[in-house]
This record gives C-alpha cells, structure tokens and sequence, in this order.
C-alpha cells in the first residue's frame, strides 16, 4: 500500500467537499478547486475526511494512488489557507512595479516586461525587489512564480536575476588576471 495514499485526507472546519462523477470539488473559505480523477483511481467522500482506494497493487496504480491523495491535499490546504512563493530581484536597476492587471519588471533589457496575473493568482510586491505570488492553486502559484524567473534567472557570475527566497546560486570563479 502506498504510505502517501493510505492515509486519509482530513477536511477542516469549513471544507465541504463532494464528488459529480470523476471530478471532485472542494470548496473553502478562499475559493473552491476541482479534480478531475482518473479513472482507475476510487475516492470516497465522508464529512471529516476524504479516502483515495485503488484497484490493484499495479506499479501504475501505486504511482495514481499516490498522486491522487498529494493533489487532493494540496486542494484542501490551498482553500483553507491559500499558498505562497516569494521571488527576489537582484542587480542594479533591476526592480518590480505592481499594476491593476498584475506587474511590470524592469530586468536590464531595452524594454520593460508586462506580466498579466493569471485568474486566481494575486502579484504583491512590498518592496521594489521582492515580487510574492499567491493563490489558492498550488500548481498554478508554482508555475507564475516560474513564468517570472525565467524572464531573468540568475547567472553564475555575479548572481543578477530572478530568483526564489532562498535559492543558492552556484557561483563561477569567472577570468583572473593574468600575472
């Protein structure tokens, strides 16, 4: 048994979820997601918890049953208290400006760039070189906060760019002088 799947998925105080056919739908106090299920994948609906059963011990079927469970968690938490990644901006000149319809980046180019916020995805930024991306859907914030990144990631050198709180960057020695 999968030590991922087994374990049942509690649903706080304010949860309510319910399955229409192979989708799921969970509803909280900062939105509502849904999940279209595989089909190979069973789940049960309770008013405390939520239990993900597969069909067989199938290498496949371990692997969906896993998945399953890990996505349906991250739609829980995601409505009850939301989720976050944070960006920092570092080079001279570089900085980022918040606009109604999401933000502009200033990264050294010849010209600015104009990121639209997806639905659902709020952009703050409470300092010129600090960009915070939030949002209910953990997969959707992950994949902003990436969208932004790779305007500019870091370079090895002297470590300008884009890039996650706390993320090492790996630096190069770069040319010597010669003696």
């Amino acid at each position: 048994m999968s030590r991922i799947g087994k374990q049942p998925v509690p649903l706080p105080q304010g949860v309510e979820a319910r399955l229409e056919g192979h989708t799921l739908l969970v509803k909280g106090a900062k939105g509502s997601l849904s999940l279209d299920l595989h089909s190979d994948v069973s789940v049960e609906v309770d008013t405390e918890e939520i239990r993900v059963t597969r069909p067989s011990d199938e290498a496949r079927h371990r692997a969906l049953h896993g998945l399953t469970r890990s996505l349906i968690a991250n739609m829980v938490e995601g409505v009850t208290s939301g989720f976050s990644r944070k960006l920092e901006i570092i080079g001279v000149g570089y900085r980022a400006e918040k606009k109604p319809t999401g933000l502009t980046l200033h990264l050294g180019f010849s010209h600015t760039i104009d990121y639209p916020a997806p639905e659902g995805i709020t952009l703050e930024v409470p300092t010129q070189t600090e960009v915070v991306v939030n949002g209910i859907d953990k997969q959707l914030v992950g994949q902003v906060a990436a969208e932004i990144r790779s305007f500019r990631p870091p370079e090895p050198y002297k470590g300008k760019g884009v890039r996650y709180a706390g993320e090492q960057v790996r630096r190069k020695a770069g040319k010597t002088a010669g003696s």
